[in-house]
Formats: structure tokens, C-alpha cells, sequence
């Protein structure tokens, strides 16, 4: 394998309840509507995005990075086969091995069943199967919702602050 060259790419994860399946650029549409909540973007800012910008970031990321040392792995959420959401890691090589920077998003509708706490434990346990050693999330320290996602999925908060949000971090024990 090539130095530098992150060996991690989105592939189907599976939970008690749900699918994370790799994002494709034909999800917009029904991503939109799961999206389409103002209230969603109360803690990152902006506004919902429209079918066609949604479409077009999903084209650029399942692209993926140009960087071949930074992989970008999106996923719908998918609870009783519709999509309720999703999750996404983007996974560099540091220092001290792969580390994953992760992120989630639940529509309003779904939100309070514990989706966003069991896609993102799965999505932690899958990639510490792919050797990532490090997770980190940033939480808006108002968020408590968030911040349960986070603690759910083995996380903890750090001292470490990051555009107003506060670091979460998961590392993999050494000889595990």
C-alpha cells in the first residue's frame, strides 16, 4: 500500500435496527425531505439545501477527496428501508495512524428513538475495524442532544475547542 494513501472507503454498515448505506448522488431527493427542517440548522447554521445543491454535493462527495491521503465516507441512514438521515467520516493518516473526523444528522421526524446514538456507535465500531485509531466529533456546547450522540458512541468531551464546538474524542486502546 502506498504511503499516505488512506485505505478506508464507505461500505454498508449494518445496526440492530438500521442500514448505513455509502451515499450516492440519487439520494438527494429523499434526502432533501429528511433535510428539509429549518430547525436542523439551529447549532452548524445555514439554511436547507435544495434538491439540486443537495445533488450536487453529494456528487462531489462521492467523488471523494482529491487528496488521496484524506477519504471522504458518507452515508445514508436508512430505519424500515426509508432514509431518516446521515452519517459521514472523514478519515485522515496522522502521526499516530488513521483518524476520523465524524459527524451525524437525523431528520426532526425521527429524532428521540436513539437513531443518531446507534448509527453512530455502528459507524464508530466500523471504523475501528478499518484500523482508525482516533475519532473526533465537535459538539456546539448548547447542543445536549449532540453531545449524547457523542458520549453514546464512546466519545468523550476534551478541553479542546474547535470553531466554537468542543472536541469529542475516541481513541482505541493500544494492544486492542
Amino acid at each position: 500500500m502506498t504511503q499516505g494513501v488512506v485505505p478506508v472507503g464507505a461500505g454498508p454498515i449494518g445496526t440492530e435496527r438500521l442500514a448505513l448505506l455509502p451515499l450516492r448522488a440519487e439520494d438527494a431527493d429523499a434526502m432533501a425531505v429528511v433535510l428539509s427542517d429549518p430547525a436542523l440548522h439551529t447549532f452548524i447554521g445555514g439554511s436547507p439545501a435544495t434538491v439540486e445543491e443537495l445533488r450536487a454535493r453529494y456528487v462531489r462527495l462521492v467523488a471523494g477527496s482529491p487528496d488521496p491521503a484524506v477519504s471522504w465516507c458518507n452515508w445514508t441512514i436508512s430505519a424500515g428501508g426509508s432514509p431518516v438521515g446521515h452519517v459521514q467520516a472523514t478519515v485522515v493518516r496522522g502521526g499516530d495512524g488513521l483518524t476520523a473526523e465524524i459527524a451525524w444528522v437525523v431528520g426532526t421526524p425521527w429524532q428521540g428513538r436513539g437513531i443518531a446514538k446507534e448509527a453512530a456507535r455502528g459507524l464508530v465500531r466500523w471504523l475501528e475495524g478499518r484500523g482508525v485509531r482516533t475519532v473526533v466529533a465537535h459538539v456546539h456546547p448548547g447542543h445536549a442532544a449532540s453531545a449524547a450522540v457523542a458520549g453514546a458512541a464512546g466519545l468523550a468531551p476534551t478541553d479542546e475547542w474547535h470553531d466554537g464546538e468542543v472536541r469529542w474524542r475516541w481513541r482505541q486502546r493500544v494492544g486492542t
